[in-house]
């Protein structure tokens, strides 16, 4: 009997008619497989992996695989972006195993959750020396039955190693100048000066590092951390990682040059890049800059958006090419021909110029990837302009890639965080209005009486599965940004509730923090990953929303406990720098105070308040908190006190506990936050 129709992960939803006889996790696999003396198949994945669905194809819907896999595992289906914790668990233990991980994930365990034999993808026969899946279930059912002693002796060993592996990083030495001079040099070492970003392929979009040396360019004026930003951007933006027709980014770039994306495209990766080319917009004015910021917050808006008021998680890489196959990139991709059958030939000529298609393609099959390649020469702008809204409509007829519509805590906080500053610097009340839907779906939806989170919903029905730490800050770090925005307090206590949670339930002793609560289910671990990867970490993400909140309240028990998180930037800084982003971007805003920022008026309409809060919202200094409202008002603690200046809005900075003088001026406030 397959027991994942009642689900509402879609990942989950996807298997519910496969064959296999799939349980969710949960305590009733475990104790079905004690009872029938069998090992649990886990496989993990996500709505929106490739590989997942292939194999998912290959094995899970082949009906001699899935009887086999009945007849001797309790098999367990697991959506990663549901559960991270478990995910984090049995990912270590594949990486520490086989040297690399990915999706899917597939374990072997013991009826005590004990992982005994790894793997990834497994294809339905033999290939270039790797087993079929087939032959990997016959060997771990043969190993079970006729060398349980040995399985047991491993299974041990592997746990026994993961427990031993609990961090010691918080500590009370903040990460300083060295570090993060040391970090900015290793950066610029592994920097990729003809291409823009870092490494080599597959290339990502290194959000966190770009928010790091956009917050370092500003405290510093470092020319070179502003180059190494800006020339990324400019790269992705121009490259097929990059949705040339309605806007928004795919997961990453499978060659150097961003050329070739993998077509997946994931709300949170939208979200900090759409962030990253607003504040690259504000630092610069880089019209490029802002015009992928805007046209990035309509892409989730748009196409992620859900009825309920969130955002959905993802849109998959595959879709419908037409003859009824499932492709990777088939919504995407174009050749001469096809421009032809849209345009016409004379502008499907100029489209071919313009977006770099080609007769031998950039893609497969003779595909092209639509590109900006172009940097000399002159454009008619209405011209392309409408070759590109017939392009648009006539890709918008094609079947589309299926949508994940799970809505994820975390990487909502960060869409709310995105939205809402997006609208702000622009002047997009809809925007803005956007993240204040998703928030009040958040605080509805997903935030119990007690303040706790829930990590996903769908069709506003809500998840069984506890927040965890990345939902706790990424929220209160959307909460934050939305306060700043509306200089509406009540997203300030919000935030605070959350990181109340953050110091009581998450955080160990000397600061560290985990991943999960310490009332969550017990894994064989307890998972804890300082490091930022596709999204900041929780432990990271906590350090910056934990300092927002000290700023905007001058709690010492915040900043105290930020300070403790940052002690793992102090360690992996200048070790590793592309993998502790935010961290650094944290850091950043510590070294710089962070400043605060209160601005009083008559009301937040009167246009002269309106005038000191945008230029407090568009000031560079990292990590300013802003707090604007009606002199007097209680809303935020940072306006108590600040009487207005000759009946005139007001603005106050200050840093530490040193306060600059009160100012109506917009060019001396602009002056003080380094403008």
């Amino acid at each position: 009997m397959n027991r994942l129709a009642g689900t509402t992960s879609p990942y989950l939803l996807q298997h519910a008619d496969n064959p296999v006889d799939w349980w969710p996790w949960g305590p009733e696999a475990f104790a079905e497989a004690e009872r029938r003396d069998v090992p649990v198949l886990l496989s993990v994945g996500y709505s929106a992996c490739h590989w997942c669905h292939v194999m998912a194809h290959e094995s899970f819907e082949d009906e001699a695989t899935a009887a086999y896999m009945n007849e001797h595992f309790v098999s367990v289906k697991v959506d990663r972006e549901e559960r991270p914790d478990v995910d984090a668990v049995y990912m270590e233990a594949v990486q520490a195993a086989t040297g690399h991980g990915g999706w899917p994930m597939t374990v072997f365990l013991t009826p005590d959750a004990e992982p005994f034999y790894f793997g990834t993808y497994f294809p339905p026969a033999p290939r270039h020396g790797s087993p079929s899946f087939r032959q990997i279930l016959q060997g771990v059912h043969q190993a079970w039955t006729e060398r349980r002693e040995e399985v047991a002796d491993v299974a041990g060993k592997i746990t026994r190693d993961l427990a031993g592996r609990e961090l010691a990083y918080g500590t009370a030495q903040v990460p300083g100048e060295q570090e993060l001079a040391q970090a900015l040099l290793g950066l610029t070492r592994e920097y990729d000066a003809r291409r823009g970003g870092f490494g080599g392929a597959p290339k990502f979009p290194p959000s966190m590092v770009l928010e790091f040396l956009l917050r370092h360019h500003a405290r510093t004026g470092s020319e070179g951390a502003l180059q190494m930003a800006a020339d990324t951007c400019e790269r992705m933006a121009r490259g097929g990682l990059y949705d040339q027709l309605g806007g928004g980014f795919a997961r990453y770039s499978v060659d150097r040059d961003w050329v070739v994306p993998h077509f997946e495209k994931m709300l949170y990766d939208n979200a900090l890049l759409c962030r990253v080319y607003a504040h690259l917009w504000r630092a610069t004015g880089s019209g490029l800059a802002r015009r992928v910021a805007l046209e990035t917050a309509d892409f989730m808006v748009r196409e992620l958006g859900t009825a309920e008021g969130g955002f959905a998680s993802a849109l998959d890489a595959d879709s419908d090419d037409g003859t009824g196959r499932h492709v990777e990139g088939a919504y995407y991709v174009w050749t001469p021909a096809r421009l032809a059958e849209v345009l016409g030939e004379e502008d499907a000529e100029l489209a071919a110029r313009h977006f770099g298609v080609t007769d031998e393609g950039t893609f497969e099959h003779g595909q092209s990837v639509l590109q900006l390649p172009q940097t000399d020469g002159v454009f008619d702008a209405d011209r392309i302009a409408s070759v590109c809204a017939r392009l648009l409509a006539a890709r918008s007829a094609r079947p589309a890639p299926g949508r994940d519509d799970k809505v994820v805590a975390a990487w909502n906080g960060l869409a709310i965080a995105a939205l809402a500053e997006t609208g702000a610097y622009f002047d997009r009340p809809d925007l803005v209005d956007a993240a204040l839907r998703a928030a009040d779906l958040l605080v509805r939806l997903h935030l119990d009486e007690h303040g706790r989170l829930v990590r996903t919903s769908k069709d506003g029905r809500a998840g069984a599965h506890a927040g965890v730490l990345e939902d706790y800050a990424d929220v209160a770090e959307g909460f934050l940004a939305l306060a700043h925005v509306t200089g509406e307090g009540v997203w300030l206590e919000f935030a605070g509730l959350l990181l109340g949670h953050v110091r009581t339930r998450f955080t160990g002793e000397e600061g560290t923090l985990y991943d999960t609560a310490a009332d969550a289910e017990r894994l064989i671990r307890r998972p804890q990953d300082p490091t930022d990867n596709a999204t900041p970490s929780g432990w990271t993400a906590a350090a910056g929303a934990l300092l927002s909140y000290a700023a905007h309240t001058g709690s010492d028990a915040h900043r105290t406990a930020a300070e403790q998180a940052l002690g793992v930037v102090r360690t992996l800084a200048p070790r590793a720098p592309r993998f502790i982003g935010w961290g650094l971007a944290v850091a950043e805003a510590l070294l710089d105070g962070p400043r605060e920022v209160a601005v009083v008026g008559p009301s937040l309409d009167d246009e002269g308040t309106k005038a000191l809060h945008r230029t407090a919202l568009l000031a560079t200094a990292p990590g300013a908190v802003v707090a604007a409202g009606p002199e007097n008002g209680d809303e935020f603690p940072l306006l108590a006190d600040r009487p207005l200046q000759q009946g005139a809005p007001t603005a106050y900075v200050c840093r530490g506990f040193v306060c600059d003088a009160p100012t109506t001026d917009v060019d001396r406030l602009r002056t003080a936050l380094g403008g």
